[in-house]
């Protein structure tokens, strides 16, 4: 397996920070922002200079019950040959619901939710996998994800899950000390455990990212300092196995370049605390596989399955019933944790309605979201936010208004409309013949 080395997560917003880190072998991308055809001149110039880049793709929805997209594996493929990347990394993870198979509308959860480690889960992951590992033309990898919530009725262990995912599919896997880390807190699981249960030769690479607890609930929030428990699940995974790359992740409230040094520095500790303590004890590398699977048709199982996620994810973003056996609490976390997402997401792809609506703007779209589920991505969210608050009569201020509707019809027509006076006269002629 390819050894990557000490990288860290490249962002626009900390691109040049990026170039100028010192001892970087590689860097990791995040596939959806990336245009094969128009690749950012840092990440071209990293390329020259002979950083690999890798990139991460986080729509594909691998957990859930519809086999991936073909148009997404295509586009994901075109990263890869464009980047001149080893492998392609993805997540265990289920980001929408409905449709087809549930005979219901499909929603979008923009965001990464966890599948239930059950036997159903499990059969129809490998087929998914398996599906995207033909379409694509280098290895791929997939991360185990954070949970806010656990599913009732799970058979497998998360290690147990991933051993036999490994096994049966000969997936890579890209393990987040983070989300261990995670998982411990909200859901009581063992990082230890889950590392001893690991097939740690499938290992490709390590994330590693910094959270904050609130109110006993730890998020994942990429945007605070790797804490010292994660350092220390990451100094265990290495003195059970060398990992072939290990990865800072930061995705929001970035650093100075020195605080990012220091995060990387302290990385670099817990991995030599780790390699020593293998060379001390011979390292603890014996698996504890998971119950021997029995095959079985996956259509059943996709459909049981679809069945399941819909109903979680309707109740998490479009406010039905909470499933049975699902913990209420928790659920509201996740729930509220989603809307939030929407929120600073569709800011960051339309940074002109917050500009547009001042302090009004979060409110405002957590109100719409209430009531409103994700249903296309978060370009279309935004136009759908902007279309609905004007409709409402909203926002208030005449000014803001304007500029409003001004925006939202730039982007709802097939084309940008034009800027010509001719042009604007003819239009704001129309508009005034209408009104009559």
């Amino acid at each position: 397996m390819e050894r990557l080395g000490t990288g860290i997560g490249w962002r626009p917003e900390i691109a040049d920070a990026v170039e100028r880190l010192p001892g970087i072998d590689w860097v990791e991308a995040v596939a959806e922002n990336l245009c094969p055809g128009h690749l950012p001149d840092s990440l071209l110039r990293l390329r020259e200079r002979g950083v690999t880049v890798v990139p991460h793709g986080v729509s594909l929805g691998l957990g859930g019950a519809d086999r991936p997209d073909e148009g997404r594996l295509t586009a994901l493929a075109e990263r890869a040959e464009a980047l001149g990347s080893p492998l392609v990394t993805e997540h265990i993870a289920f980001v929408r619901a409905g449709g087809p198979l549930t005979a219901s509308p499909l929603l979008e959860a923009g965001h990464l939710l966890p599948v239930p480690r059950t036997r159903d889960a499990l059969d129809v992951l490998c087929e998914n996998i398996r599906v995207a590992q033909d379409a694509l033309p280098v290895p791929l990898a997939v991360e185990n994800i954070a949970a806010l919530l656990a599913w009732p009725g799970e058979e497998l262990t998360e290690g147990q899950f991933l051993y036999e995912l490994a096994d049966r599919t000969g997936v890579r896997l890209l393990i987040d000390v983070a989300n261990l880390h995670t998982n411990h807190v909200n859901r009581g699981e063992d990082p230890a455990r889950a590392l001893a249960e690991l097939p740690v030769e499938a290992i490709a690479y390590v994330h590693v990212a910094g959270g904050v607890e609130r109110d006993g609930v730890w998020h994942d929030s990429h945007a605070h300092p790797v804490p010292a428990p994660v350092l220390d699940i990451l100094t265990d995974l290495a003195s059970r196995v060398s990992p072939p790359g290990v990865l800072l992740e930061r995705d929001d409230n970035f650093p100075e370049a020195a605080e990012l040094e220091r995060e990387l520095a302290s990385i670099r500790g817990a991995l030599d605390i780790g390699r020593g303590r293998a060379v001390g004890t011979g390292g603890r590398r014996t698996p504890a596989p998971a119950p021997a699977a029995v095959a079985r048709d996956s259509a059943p199982a996709r459909q049981r399955l679809a069945l399941a996620q819909a109903a979680l994810l309707s109740a998490l973003v479009a406010g039905t019933p909470v499933p049975e056996g699902f913990d209420r609490i928790r659920l509201g976390v996740q729930a509220r944790a989603l809307g939030a997402k929407r929120a600073d997401v569709v800011a960051k792809v339309a940074p002109e309605l917050p500009e547009i609506l001042g302090e009004s703007y979060r409110p405002a779209f957590l109100t719409y979201a209430h009531a409103h589920p994700m249903t296309g991505g978060y370009r279309r969210d935004a136009l759908d936010f902007a279309g609905q608050l004007l409709l409402s009569g909203g926002p208030e201020n005449a000014d803001a208004r304007r500029e409003l509707r001004a925006w939202w019809l730039e982007r709802s027509g097939p084309v940008p409309r034009s800027a010509r006076p001719g042009v604007r006269l003819a239009r704001a002629t129309r508009r005034v013949l209408l009104r009559r």
